[in-house]
């Protein structure tokens, strides 16, 4: 039986509102659009519609405006019903609802991040532990420690220690065998990388080992180290290790499918680092790409890096693409309608309005307040008195007419600059909102809803 939904609106908003339901692809609900006695969506609040709409019988969900104010949360128990805000722009009720009929589920996936402190030796305790809070609320399941060649940690088992207690399941980086032996010895829950010359330290702890071949086109050195401690029973993780675009990248994604064709199986663990920090590209596209290679070899793990300065999202950015992955996988789509957070310099539909629609919507406005909407042909300026049309802002400065006042001035001088940078480079912009940068912003919110990684957690499917 469909989902029944009650549509909350403005006077203006309605018949659009109504148009773009009709449309909905594949749509799995029925509904009824109601206006709750104001001209402009957007100027609803939570008390408005907690004073102005009965309880509904006729509906099991209420959607209000994107931009309704108040707690609408506490809206749903008042009416024993979900209640939730809608898309910020009603064009984007497609997105809004998936490409299945509703709101696409992100809330599952199956690909462990760990997250690697690289220069762990350098940091103490308390810097570690505050490092790792930072990525666990980013998404990240398990806190590697990355060890350095010749550079001394001797608080290793105390850092292991400290973050154990505080619940993280953690994991030891390096090619020196006694830092893994110590690792082991503390409690490590992962000890990378082992090769087929120092499989000997898997002995020395109960740590999953991840295994890496002697040389990265050693794949029969990886084979025989698997068989070895699969023999003994002991449960491992294979690592084909990816590399650098110029320096095997090719190779060594045609490595990780041999693997996964030799062991269908097999647990197998894919550090991306290699190809995010080491390309002077931006990140989002890379790990997207790279995680649907992981979602399609059923890679159960990424290991991970914010070492360089434009990879300083990495841990987001995987988390927000193995739940998209994991979505469109179950759903059998491409991943696209599920979440914009790794659209970070575009977006899918910059320009939602024609500009004979924004020449309808100006010829009704009858107040002198500006509206500023975006079009493929640039950057429309309107008010009761007229509309204006550019590229550049300083082109629409002198019909403004706000010489004499510098607020409005300034308001009108810092929304056309966004205006203009959402127009250039093909980005929704919505007049008083910030623009948005899905996960590309430092402590942005991208819309998951995390429960801060899990402590204690492993590789999925164990």
């Amino acid at each position: 039986m469909d989902e029944r939904i009650l549509f909350l609106t403005g006077r203006l908003a309605h018949d659009s509102l109504c148009r773009e339901i009709e449309g909905l692809a594949k749509r799995s609900f029925s509904y009824r659009v109601q206006e709750l006695g104001l001209q402009v969506a957007g100027l609803m609040t939570a008390d408005m519609i907690r004073r102005r709409l009965p309880a509904p019988e006729d509906a099991q969900r209420i959607i209000v405006p994107g931009l309704c104010g108040g707690d609408v949360e506490a809206l749903s128990h008042t009416y024993g019903m979900p209640v939730e805000r809608g898309p910020r722009d009603l064009k984007d009720l497609p997105e809004f609802f998936g490409t299945a009929g509703r709101r696409p589920d992100l809330d599952e996936h199956r690909v462990t991040i760990i997250a690697e402190i690289v220069d762990a030796p350098h940091m103490g305790v308390e810097q570690i532990l505050e490092r790792a809070v930072a990525y666990r609320a980013d998404g990240a399941d398990v806190i590697d420690l990355g060890c350095l060649p010749g550079t001394g940690f001797p608080h290793l088992e105390e850092s292991v220690s400290a973050l154990k207690h505080e619940g993280y399941a953690v994991s030891v980086d390096s090619l020196d065998p006694p830092d893994l032996v110590r690792a082991a010895a503390a409690g490590a829950d992962y000890l990378l990388s082992l090769k087929e010359s120092t499989l000997h330290v898997a002995g020395e702890g109960a740590g999953t080992p991840v295994l890496i071949p002697e040389r990265p086109s050693d794949l029969d050195s990886l084979y025989r180290a698997a068989e070895k401690l699969a023999g003994q029973g002991r449960r491992f993780l294979l690592d084909p290790v990816l590399e650098p675009i110029h320096f095997g990248f090719t190779e060594s994604l045609l490595r990780y499918h041999a693997v996964r064709r030799r062991y269908p199986d097999a647990e197998i663990m894919m550090g991306i680092g290699n190809l995010t920090e080491l390309t002077d590209a931006d990140t989002t596209g890379m790990t997207a790409v790279l995680m649907g290679v992981v979602s399609e070899l059923d890679i159960g793990a990424v290991l991970t890096t914010e070492v360089s300065p434009h990879a300083h999202t990495s841990v987001r950015e995987a988390d927000v693409a193995r739940r998209i992955m994991w979505a469109a996988r179950r759903d059998g789509n491409l991943p696209r309608r599920y979440h914009g957070g790794l659209m970070a310099l575009k977006d899918r539909k910059p320009f939602p309005h024609t500009c004979d629609e924004v020449m309808q919507i100006a010829a009704a406005v009858k107040d002198p307040s500006f509206r500023i909407q975006l079009t493929r042909e640039g950057i429309h300026v309107y008010n009761r008195d007229g509309r204006q049309l550019a590229t550049d802002p300083f082109a629409l400065y002198p019909g403004l007419a706000v010489d004499g006042d510098a607020s409005h001035a300034f308001y009108l001088g810092v929304e056309l600059g966004r205006a203009q940078i959402a127009w250039q480079l093909g980005k929704r912009y919505l007049q008083d909102n910030e623009l948005e940068w899905g996960v590309s912003v430092r402590g942005g919110n991208d819309g998951i809803h995390r429960s801060g990684g899990a402590p204690g957690g492993g590789v999925a499917g164990e």
